[in-house]
């Protein structure tokens, strides 16, 4: 069964928010979506009763007087905060036990990097902003992000006064939208125990897993595409997000955007992104294991989700999300991106150069190549095994192969033999469901009885040491739905092959505030619903 989300309004939340330029403050008015505002929009708080909730934001669409861009992008950061600033919190609350488990190693970690990369990374950005804006058009759309972080961080705070609550702080702001690049910083920047030489005393979840598969139909007739995403079973408060920015920058590239996220990120993290560019991205992570690259990290960096901001905001082409990715590469939460363009294709007709770019990135290096011919011939898989060579052998997958055996070979691995097996059965969304949803390791022989060398794992499942962790979602689309901006989404673990629906009762010392208590959802469609007056 499928449901439209944006039709069910379990906790609708709707306001605008204008500038008043002589005060130079925010004038916000809720319960209302007025035309007129800088920026409007809803919160619909539908979690518990689809699995997903749904925000939707206009800025700079209504017929106030023109403002900056800075401006508007601060307006819909701000809008954003207030909507969910609950949510916001209660992920804040659910995330951070999940990277670090000692509380007392958790405020010094924030300390530490407070103190010795964030503080040094954001005053260098707004630096390199305030002299570089008006000649890049790059440090003039990051700019624009850093005015969206601070309304977002101001939006939430006005939720919280009028709460009598305490509200999130600039740094669990800027943590929350970093949770990725904290999964390569916490062990990067964490000093090492002064009573022993070993690894210092921290625990990583490991973003580390997530299915992604781009097929082609044998005649050309479609183009489909899935993602299915890896983590603690904690992060499974999901908003899928439409905004719609016009700004006055000429640069900017992609005006409407959509994409799976979380309470208090202005990225999507999975990544699922549907651009108004006509370019369609998503990545799976890559795991680096030659740890001596993390030498290389400083804080004279743009952060991946600053950098897959850019990318998305300013490129038309998929060379050109590559070229701008690439600048000022931090060599955190390393991926491997693809960038699908929809403009290089032609249903039963041909797929053109430059419809399928694939960027990989570890610290030090970012490489790119055109995949135009991979599509042709049918399909691209991903699964966080690196695809071109000099960085599969830099990120040390070579040696762990060596050692450890197929499970980290690019050709080999359980989930390249079981894509490369039944991508051939996925004809249309329902077959691709299928197949991203898909975990039979019971009977599978490339599985070999693990419930994690999946397309779809259920770490919890595990005979020893199960935990809440695993595949929690799948998003698909195809060529037409892709274009307007729609997708269908499912939350939670996977229950294909009548595997039992994932319940906290056996994690209750897992934080999971605000989520539901068993997971059981069926696929929603997800499509904007607001247009520009």
């Amino acid at each position: 069964m499928l449901s439209n989300v944006s039709s069910l309004a379990a906790g609708l939340r709707e306001a605008t928010v204008y500038w008043d330029a002589a005060q130079k403050s925010v004038v916000l008015r809720e319960g209302v979506m007025e035309a007129d505002g800088g920026a409007y929009g809803f919160f619909n708080d539908s979690l518990l009763l689809t699995g997903w909730g749904v925000l939707e934001i206009c800025a700079g669409c209504g017929t106030q007087a023109k403002s900056e861009d800075e401006t508007t992008l601060f307006l819909a950061g701000y809008l954003e905060g207030f909507l969910t600033a609950e949510q916001m919190s209660s992920h804040f609350s659910n995330m951070f036990p999940q990277i670090v488990r000692d509380e007392n190693v958790l405020n010094s970690i924030k300390r530490f990097l407070n103190t010795l990369f964030y503080s040094k990374q954001e005053l260098w950005a707004r630096e390199q902003v305030k002299q570089r804006r008006h000649s890049d058009p790059l440090w003039h759309h990051m700019g624009l992000v850093l005015a969206q972080l601070d309304g977002l961080q101001a939006g939430a705070a006005h939720w919280a006064k009028s709460k009598q609550r305490e509200p999130l702080s600039v740094l669990s702001v800027q943590l929350l939208n970093s949770i990725g690049d904290l999964l390569d910083l916490v062990p990067a920047f964490t000093p090492r125990s002064n009573s022993s030489s070993g690894p210092a005393e921290f625990r990583t979840t490991g973003m580390g897993h997530c299915t992604a598969l781009i097929k082609v139909l044998p005649g050309f007739e479609n183009v489909l595409v899935g993602h299915s995403s890896w983590y603690t079973y904690a992060a499974t408060m999901r908003i899928h997000k439409h905004w719609d920015f016009k700004l006055s920058d000429p640069y900017y590239a992609a005006g409407k955007m959509s994409f799976s996220s979380y309470p208090g990120l202005l990225s999507s993290l999975d990544d699922f992104y549907l651009l108004g560019s006509g370019l369609l991205m998503t990545q799976t992570s890559i795991s680096v294991f030659n740890s001596s690259l993390f030498s290389s990290l400083r804080p004279h960096s743009l952060l991946a989700w600053h950098r897959v901001r850019l990318a998305n905001a300013l490129a038309r082409t998929g060379p050109q999300w590559a070229q701008v990715f690439s600048k000022f590469n931090s060599g955190t939460y390393n991926s491997q991106y693809m960038v699908l363009d929809l403009g290089r294709v032609t249903l039963r007709h041909s797929i053109r150069e430059g419809a399928l770019t694939v960027v990989e990135q570890i610290p030090g290096k970012v490489m790119h190549s055109e995949q135009t011919q991979a599509l042709r011939r049918g399909y691209w898989p991903s699964y966080n095994i690196p695809f071109h060579a000099e960085i599969y052998n830099l990120s040390g997958f070579v040696v762990m192969w060596r050692r450890f055996g197929e499970d980290f070979s690019y050709d080999l691995s359980p989930r390249a033999k079981i894509l490369r097996r039944d991508q051939a059965r996925v004809h249309n969304l329902d077959s691709l469901k299928q197949l991203m949803r898909y975990n039979n390791y019971k009977r599978d022989p490339y599985t070999r009885g693990h419930p994690c060398k999946s397309i779809c794992c259920r770490n919890d499942l595990r005979q020893r040491r199960p935990r809440p962790g695993g595949c929690y979602d799948t998003k698909v689309t195809d060529f037409q739905m892709a274009l307007q901006l729609a997708v269908e989404a499912v939350n939670g673990p996977t229950t294909q092959g009548g595997l039992p629906p994932f319940s906290w009762r056996s994690f209750n010392l897992t934080a999971h505030h605000g989520l539901p208590q068993i997971y059981n959802f069926s696929f929603v469609r997800l499509k904007p619903s607001l247009s520009r007056p």
